[in-house]
C-alpha cells in the first residue's frame, strides 16, 4: 500500500528508488510493476536489504 501511494505521487517517467528489508518483495514489486505498467529498472539485494528501482509507466 506505501509503495503504490508513493508511486501514484510520482509524474509520468519519474523514477522511484525503494529500500526493504522483507524478502517477499522479490516476489510482490516486479508483479506490482508489470500489472500496473511501471519498468522495474534495477533489482538488488545486498546483506538482507533489498533495493528496486522503479520507473513510473507512461
Amino acid at each position: 500500500m506505501m509503495l503504490h501511494n508513493a508511486v501514484r505521487d510520482l509524474e509520468d517517467g519519474d523514477l522511484l528508488e525503494v529500500l526493504a528489508s522483507d524478502p517477499s518483495t522479490q516476489r510482490d514489486i516486479p508483479r506490482f510493476c508489470s500489472f500496473l505498467g511501471h519498468a522495474l529498472l534495477e533489482q538488488a539485494e545486498t546483506e538482507g536489504e533489498y533495493r528496486y528501482l522503479i520507473r513510473k509507466g507512461v
